[in-house]
């Protein structure tokens, strides 16, 4: 039960994070290793509205997830 919630803040942190370093291009967020492949690719204003909609995505998920876990309780 625990790990639900867990597994949910999870993709809450992640989604904000990416949102926030999307909106406020948070220049530590786009030089990591992992990003730097989407900038290359896609260049920064691009991957800036990926992260950002990757961002409203997740947080969506753990929107849902919450919702259905409350709902399968019977809370």
């Amino acid at each position: 039960m625990t790990g639900q919630y867990i597994v949910q803040g999870i993709f809450a942190l992640a989604g904000i994070t990416s949102l926030l370093a999307a909106l406020f291009n948070w220049n530590w967020f786009f030089t990591t290793r992992n990003a730097q492949s989407i900038v290359r690719n896609v260049g920064h204003n691009r991957a800036r509205l990926f992260y950002g909609i990757l961002g409203i995505v997740l947080i969506g998920m753990a929107t849902f997830f919450f919702i259905e876990t409350q709902k399968t309780l019977g809370l």
